[in-house]
């Protein structure tokens, strides 16, 4: 099994700053690029897990690589070189502080708090009589706040506005870019036998130019179905098939954990961490229709961290 990355603390020639995400460690290097190291680390419910995934941070690079690259004539994204299997080196934005979360269906997050009574998800009226995993009419946008620590909170268009986070004619912007993101996603998605049922996107300015930023389409920020089963299991009331983070999710809420004070992470046996990554890689097969092609090497940190200085000092 390779070596699996649950931190990196480097030191690159004009770096001012490193920023250790929830999964990313993000290194600033002279406020003019960002070098984002995808760790093995994965989170839920907005708590990082003890144990990394063997190659889900090359799973994540790679999936966010490939999509970058199919949607930049839709938003010019922040991307300029992928050095390493883990690491992407782009333009250095100024990010909004919204994430914007865009659903096809009434599903995860969105389903259990259509299921509490609510018929409101982030100011977007929902009608009564939906089931789970239901497709809504029309993909809605219901965006959260960025936490830089603890949870994002759900916000609707109206207060965002109001606080002033993000102007008029910014969030327009933001929101015909993330509806557009989404459709070319969901026409990838269809080629390959699945649907995109919900997605995440971050976006940043320099100067004027808006650009999207961070990963886009992967198993950490969207969640997909297997389309051919999808029609049968939603009329029969079962669950669906899913490409995402959320059978980790489903998995901790078995074992009693949700992310609540007082709650302790279940204990995560190989079996359990090989079993993720299994899934990952076969989340990147699918999505992509490219065989996964394990990078291993003696020592991964080593290679990263050669791959990024050899890309700064060349560039």
């Amino acid at each position: 099994m390779n070596e699996a990355i649950i931190r990196t603390d480097f030191e690159f020639p004009g770096q001012k700053d490193v920023y250790h995400g929830k999964v990313r460690d993000v290194y600033n290097i002279n406020d003019e690029l960002l070098v984002m190291v995808a760790s093995d680390r994965i989170s839920a419910f907005d708590v990082v897990l003890p144990r990394a995934i063997p190659f889900k941070g090359q799973v994540l690079n790679q999936i966010a690589e490939k999509f970058l690259d199919a949607t930049s004539d839709i938003v010019p994204n922040w991307k300029m070189a992928s050095p390493d299997p883990m690491v992407t080196v782009g333009k250095y934005c100024n990010p909004f502080p919204v994430e914007m979360i865009i659903r096809g269906y009434l599903t995860g997050s969105s389903w259990r708090t259509y299921k509490s009574g609510a018929r409101e998800i982030c100011g977007v009226p929902v009608p009564d009589g939906l089931k789970e995993h239901q497709r809504f009419p029309e993909p809605i946008v219901t965006p959260t706040t960025k936490a830089t620590e603890g949870h994002d909170e759900d916000i609707s268009k109206e207060e965002i506005l109001k606080q002033g986070l993000v102007s008029k004619e910014d969030y327009e912007k933001l929101e015909d870019y993330t509806r557009k993101l989404f459709q070319r996603g969901t026409e990838i998605a269809a080629e390959k036998g699945l649907i995109l049922v919900d997605t995440k996107y971050e976006f940043g300015k320099i100067g004027d130019q808006i650009y999207l930023i961070d990963e886009i389409h992967t198993p950490d920020s969207s969640r997909y179905f297997y389309a051919d089963k999808y029609e049968e299991l939603f009329a029969n009331g079962e669950q669906q098939k899913q490409l995402s983070k959320e059978f980790v999710r489903e998995w901790l809420m078995e074992n009693g954990f949700q992310g609540k004070d007082g709650q302790t992470v279940p204990e995560m046996t190989d079996e359990f961490v090989n079993s993720v990554s299994e899934r990952y890689i076969e989340l990147y097969e699918k999505v992509t229709g490219e065989k996964f092609v394990k990078v291993a090497s003696e020592t991964v940190i080593g290679r990263i961290e050669e791959n990024i200085n050899n890309f700064l000092n060349n560039r």
